[in-house]
């Protein structure tokens, strides 16, 4: 499948502003990246696409390299010490130079003072290209980025790391930026009024949009583009959506099983001796872009269907629910649709594997935590004794030590904050080991009240939106925040006390509100990868995205025609993850006996 949405505008600018504007026919090049540039690759572009334009070998810049003094060299990089310092050495001695030639792309723009050292260093002799190309983040999904900063978490929340927050806010409004230039937006710019450093990369990011579009006075223009918003939070904004079992397909996968990098691994069995197989989730697989958001009980009768309305167009038999085993004979004996079929035993393997985690542990768990999470039974009677709830999961031996902290979490905001002595009855009834509970404490950081020694006040929560139907799911009862303010932002009814706008757009994105409205549907929703001309709605959290939030942005979407939502993150998030980076030592203090401190045992 070709690349869709983000993806798309990514791998096209790439492709055509880097890759083939310095190919010269019948002459080849290396192509030389580092960390983010070589992942901004590899999530949009096929590397068989990029050999196709004349590149013969991709290289890292940090690491060791054969000089190839024969070749030009492309150099796709971060405009970072680390970097520049790697093209600077690269050029540094006239008799063994790297490369013959260097055409220099950066990410995105180059500060003054690295741009000096360049300029003074041997290596602008033999630089014949010198560009920005303004693209610094992946592109996760097509409707989901990532700028590939976990670290920034701690440097956002942990109060040890004020001295390179400044620095770190500055960096991402940077890769904002680009983002927003890639996408050819000039978006109105809205922030979580609650965390102050909201406010600051809102600001930093107007100033970065504005040169932006100084630069280029065309970025955000076309019918309805006026009302495209941007919309940053702080990841304390919804503290319950990343500590929830989720059971979409996607978002369980994720949660229960062990992939790493978006790769599933399994076991196959059927064609004689067991072997491992490992296999990407990614929107190459359309079977997994039709699944990914689909509810886990609604999976396996979807592959089964698929499967069905497959093989009867091969004129192949299939009896009504088909299994792995069978499958695997069906493999054996048509060996010609292999690719198909073992896209289908993939995701039934995959809906098997969650299943397996999910009976007998999760299930008990979910139900507890869905009433924790809306304050209400399936019943829709409000919860008048949520400890009662609770107690017999801490109890049990068989819950893990992380399920566990998920559900006094999950406790504790629906309480608003405990005092600490039942914040130690329950870490006692649970047993949960000291280095854990720091995950529950340094949630404080982040602005949520976890200990409040006064009878906690009554802070009116945000009024949610019934979506309750008989639809519904028992156990997926609630719905992350982020769908109620990206509908809210669209519908032009967020709260402009508690997001508001930075103050020098307010006039301009209202006042063509009125005349694009009526004219706005003229043109239908175009394919995913051609260019929109309707408004988007873009989401920033600081801390991390989790998949069901993603799902919240394709739902969006689908739901409103000509508007288009786009989520992204400092980095992608599953609970074990977020959890593990309220353990980070960065949230130790520096200046603390080392015996007041518990280190969590490293993994």
């Amino acid at each position: 499948m070709p690349p869709l949405g983000l993806k798309a505008v990514v791998c096209d600018k790439i492709m055509n502003n880097v890759i083939r504007k310095v190919r010269v026919k019948g002459e080849w090049k290396a192509l030389v990246v580092d960390k983010l540039s070589m992942r901004m690759i590899s999530s949009c572009c096929k590397m068989t696409d990029i050999m196709s334009e004349g590149i013969t070998i991709v290289e890292d810049i940090t690491k060791r390299r054969e000089p190839l003094p024969s070749m030009e060299a492309i150099y796709l990089i971060t405009p970072s010490d680390e970097s520049v310092e790697g093209l600077i050495s690269d050029f540094r001695d006239p008799q063994n130079v790297m490369y013959r030639g260097a055409h220099v792309f950066f990410t995105d723009t180059i500060p003054d003072t690295l741009f000096n050292l360049l300029t003074k260093s041997r290596a602008s002799k033999v630089m014949k290209t010198l560009t920005e190309i303004n693209t610094a983040f992946l592109p996760y999904e097509s409707q989901v980025y990532s700028l590939d900063k976990a670290d920034a978490f701690q440097d956002f929340y942990s109060p040890f790391k004020e001295d390179v927050k400044a620095r770190m806010l500055e960096r991402l409004a940077e890769q904002m930026a680009t983002l927003c230039s890639t996408l050819k937006e000039y978006p109105a710019v809205r922030y979580r009024v609650d965390h102050k450093d909201n406010a600051t990369v809102a600001q930093l990011l107007q100033d970065k949009l504005d040169a932006y579009k100084a630069d280029d006075p065309t970025m955000g223009e076309g019918p309805d583009k006026a009302r495209s918003q941007l919309l940053i939070l702080d990841r304390g904004f919804d503290p319950v959506t990343p500590v929830l079992h989720e059971l979409t397909f996607q978002a369980m996968s994720y949660d229960l099983l062990p992939i790493e990098n978006d790769v599933y691994s399994f076991e196959t069995s059927g064609m004689g001796e067991a072997r491992m197989k490992e296999v990407l989730l990614d929107e190459d697989d359309d079977l997994w872009m039709t699944l990914r958001h689909k509810h886990i009980a609604e999976v396996s009768t979807a592959v089964t269907k698929s499967l069905k309305d497959f093989t009867a167009s091969k004129k192949m038999n299939t009896g009504e629910k088909t299994t792995i085993k069978e499958l695997s004979q069906m493999l054996k004996k048509m060996p010609q649709y292999q690719k198909e079929l073992s896209k289908y035993s993939t995701h039934l393997h995959l809906a098997e594997d969650c299943m397996n985690k999910y009976q007998g542990a999760v299930d008990k768990l979910c139900r507890v935590e869905q009433d924790l999470a809306m304050g209400a039974d399936a019943e829709g009677e409000k919860i008048k004794d949520p400890m009662r709830l609770i107690v017999p999961v801490l109890l049990d031996a068989n819950v893990a030590v992380f399920d566990k902290i998920r559900i006094i979490l999950l406790y504790i905001f629906l309480k608003n904050g405990v005092s600490e002595e039942n914040l130690c009855k329950l870490l006692q009834h649970a047993q949960i080991p000291p280095e854990d509970s720091d995950i529950i404490s340094n949630m404080a950081h982040m602005g949520i009240p976890i200990i409040t020694e006064v009878a906690p006040k009554k802070t009116k929560k945000p009024d949610r939106k019934e979506r309750i139907s008989e639809q519904t799911y028992q156990l997926s009862r609630w719905t992350p925040l982020i769908k109620d303010l990206m509908e809210d932002a669209i519908e032009d009814k967020l709260d402009p006390k508690l997001y508001p706008y930075i103050s020098t757009r307010t006039a301009s994105s209202k006042s063509t509100t009125a005349t694009s409205a009526r004219y706005g549907n003229w043109h239908k929703n175009k394919g995913p990868g051609e260019v929109r001309t309707g408004p988007r709605v873009i989401v920033f959290i600081i801390g991390g995205v989790t998949y069901s939030e993603m799902r919240c942005a394709y739902e969006v979407t689908q739901a409103n025609g000509k508007w288009e939502a786009l989520i992204g993150s400092t980095h992608i998030v599953t609970p074990l993850k977020y959890l593990k980076a309220l353990q980070h030592q960065d949230f130790l203090d520096p200046n603390a006996a080392p015996e007041d401190q518990v280190t969590p045992e490293e993994n």
